[in-house]
């Protein structure tokens, strides 16, 4: 590729769009076209990217247009579509988590890369996120031992207005929540882990949300127009989208490749919103209080009875937002790998198993907590990302 600005287009002008204006960082690439079919999402690319944006209501267009790469943050029952086509015509993809909402779906769109060649990134951006850096740091310098299990609590205090008052709150759309939401968790455990998910079994229920009678077709609106911390409490919530059938309380279990148990559970009427990680291995454990700028982690190694402080702490840094500053470093990973190639700490196969996991634990949480099995990445696949893009520190 020569060294001319990388031309960067956008595809779905929602509430995740504004990470587009950070392809404008970056001295080679340029935004220069979005695409979405609602023609009044033309006035929001303005407002967010400028007035010479170029917009167009059809993505397929863009195959005409000297593409190099683009961003994809459409809904997530779009994905397949949208990133098949551009991957078989020649244009890098920056693809929004989770990777995709079934199995058929998600593997289409890595045959798509396998086939075409075309490079593949998704944006499982809290790889990039301090507190889980920091976190894979202590575990490889062996400050814990050997891991042995990984516990994660999802405390989504904004799920109400996040994820129930459109799309996000029908199964048709996103399958579960777990996708949604817990794909980047379930990413995380199996990256500090180092394996995937062989089997997992899950429970859940629609506890608070499905009783709200207030509703309202809210697709003429985004997010920043109805979010609030004053939104509260879950039951007193207004105006949540006319179709609710996805769990709004999950708990999985999961089997890794190599023998480590971890679980995930997820509740999305708490007062707070934040995540906690405790990682236990053969010499101690590790967990953090806060997820971003201002918390720490606290390492325990030596025997003892309670003891808030642990024995090691280490103070996360980061930015409060934008995931902690990884938004800007994911999409500076991407504009890289489109330029020059070579391993990303992303993985498509990861993302891929992450959505696996949580599809199949959907299936499970619905089905009577039966046990599933995650269907294994083809063979050919696995060999073109190990070859082209993994880390050779990839989980199995």
């Amino acid at each position: 590729m020569s060294a001319a600005a990388l031309r960067v287009g956008l595809v779905g002008v929602g509430s995740r769009a504004y990470i587009g204006r950070l392809v404008g960082d970056h001295s080679d690439a340029r935004l220069v076209v979005a695409a979405d079919p609602r023609p009044a999402a033309a006035e929001r690319a303005r407002e967010l990217f400028g007035a010479d944006i170029a917009f167009t209501t059809d993505y397929r267009t863009l195959a005409d247009t000297g593409l190099d790469a683009a961003i994809v943050t459409v809904p997530d029952d779009a994905h397949a579509d949208v990133a098949e086509f551009l991957l078989r015509s020649g244009i890098a993809v920056y693809l929004e988590k989770p990777l995709a909402t079934t199995m058929a779906a998600a593997d289409r769109i890595l045959t798509a890369a396998f086939e075409s060649g075309s490079k593949l990134y998704v944006g499982h951006n809290m790889r990039h996120m301090s507190v889980v850096r920091m976190l894979r740091d202590i575990i490889g310098r062996g400050e814990i031992g050997e891991v042995k299990a990984i516990w994660c609590r999802h405390f989504v205090g904004n799920g109400g207005d996040y994820y129930f008052k459109d799309w996000h709150a029908e199964r048709s759309r996103v399958n579960s929540l777990l996708l949604q939401k817990g794909a980047h968790d379930i990413d995380v455990i199996h990256w500090l882990a180092g394996a995937y998910t062989t089997e997992v079994t899950a429970m859940g229920d629609l506890m608070v949300y499905g009783d709200v009678d207030s509703r309202r077709d809210n697709s003429d609106r985004l997010l920043d127009d109805w979010f609030s911390h004053d939104n509260w409490p879950p039951q007193a919530q207004t105006d949540l989208n006319p179709v609710i059938d996805v769990e709004d309380i999950s708990l999985v279990h999961m089997r890794l490749a190599n023998g480590v148990l971890a679980s995930y559970e997820q509740c999305h009427f708490t007062p707070d919103y934040w995540r906690n990680y405790t990682v236990i291995g053969t010499r101690g454990r590790a967990e953090n209080f806060g997820d971003s700028a201002g918390g720490v982690i606290r390492v325990w190694n030596r025997r003892h009875e309670y003891q808030l402080e642990g024995d090691i702490e280490y103070t996360i840094d980061g930015d409060v937002e934008g995931h902690g500053g990884a938004d800007e470093l994911t999409m500076g990973e991407f504009i890289r790998f489109v330029r020059s190639g070579g391993a990303t700490d992303t993985s498509p196969v990861a993302a891929r198993q992450a959505v696996a996991t949580g599809i199949m634990a959907a299936e499970s949480l619905r089905d009577g907590s039966t046990p599933r099995v995650i269907p294994p990445v083809p063979d050919e696949v696995l060999r073109y990302f190990d070859d082209h893009q993994t880390p050779q520190s990839a989980p199995r």
